[in-house]
């Protein structure tokens, strides 16, 4: 493995010890916030930061000439699905079923992303069955640890909607994969897809009732939290996924959000003191396990040949 491959897989991991912590922050916040209000708060800051940190332009001319406006079309569905639609979906989807049914079915976006791979992108090299081991093991190991404090309750409205979330962010992977192969700076694409991701969210602020609370805001322990969820679950966390996505590719990639759930109870259990069930211990070890035969030397038959 070179050191670039490596990378990706550093920048993967990192990215979700970060998100499977940031239920700590929005569960202090939504307090005195909507979903909505830290939705749109988090991203406005991780996009003030990614403009700080490179203020330069993407490199996109904006519609000039037909190859870049076909670029800026791929930056604005981005921004629609992995800003604007995922978060608002399993937003709404928590308000209809449980926390435990969304972790689960959230967790089958990299079975989505392998088949949209194997769809639409040319490039993308065809799975073989240890990926499809991995993905039941990973999943088997998904339900035991959401499922561990309290049995499996089916609500169809919010375990669909937590469905199309979860197919939502397969196809930004797909769209982060593409505009990877454009050469851009990561950081400044990804300022970019933040732009049109908090551009499309506009309109649900009036539907959700946004309301803008300075006072609550500059509360230190809301501020903390917001920057946190701004910074690094959003800004930083964003940065290093759409590399890793770069450098591994979006299969490769997205089987990391099968140790989101394993993040989860770890940092409950020394965050705040929860305990680890035995049948959420096997969770952590299937779903590890499920990992492991996903990633390690997944081996690809390229379209058309055998071997």
């Amino acid at each position: 493995m070179d050191k670039k491959t490596t990378a990706g897989h550093v920048m993967a991991l990192l990215t979700i010890v970060i998100w499977g912590t940031t239920f700590i922050s929005t569960k202090i916040l939504l307090a005195d916030f909507t979903p909505i209000e830290i939705l749109f708060l988090r991203f406005l800051l991780g996009f003030l930061v990614l403009m700080a940190v490179y203020p330069k332009r993407s490199g996109v001319k904006d519609f000039a000439g037909i190859k870049d406006k076909k670029q800026e079309l791929t930056f604005a569905a981005a921004g629609l699905c992995g800003i604007c639609l995922y978060y608002l979906l399993e937003n709404i989807a928590l308000t209809y079923t449980m926390a435990s049914n969304v972790g689960v079915i959230i967790s089958v976006a990299p079975f989505f992303t392998a088949v949209l791979s194997h769809i639409f992108l040319k490039t993308e090299e065809k799975l073989k069955a240890r990926f499809f081991v991995g993905f039941i093991a990973a999943m088997t190991g998904i339900c035991l640890i959401s499922f561990s404090g309290g049995a499996l309750q089916l609500n169809p409205i919010g375990d669909i909607l937590a469905i199309a979330a979860a197919f939502v962010w397969a196809v930004y992977s797909l769209l982060t994969r593409k505009i990877s192969g454009y050469g851009y700076n990561t950081v400044g694409a990804t300022r970019k897809i933040f732009a049109y991701g908090i551009l499309f969210m506009l309109p649900f602020l009036f539907v959700f009732d946004f309301r803008l609370d300075v006072q609550k805001m500059i509360k230190p322990e809301y501020a903390l939290n917001l920057i946190y969820l701004g910074l690094g679950a959003s800004a930083l966390c964003f940065v290093t996924w759409n590399y890793a996505v770069k450098v591994l590719g979006a299969v490769k990639t997205s089987v990391y959000i099968y140790i989101v759930p394993v993040i989860t109870v770890v940092t409950s259990v020394i965050v705040l003191k929860e305990e680890i069930t035995w049948m959420a211990a096997i969770g952590i070890g299937l779903t590890l396990i499920g990992l492991f035969l996903s990633e390690s030397k997944l081996k690809f038959t390229k379209r058309g040949t055998r071997k």
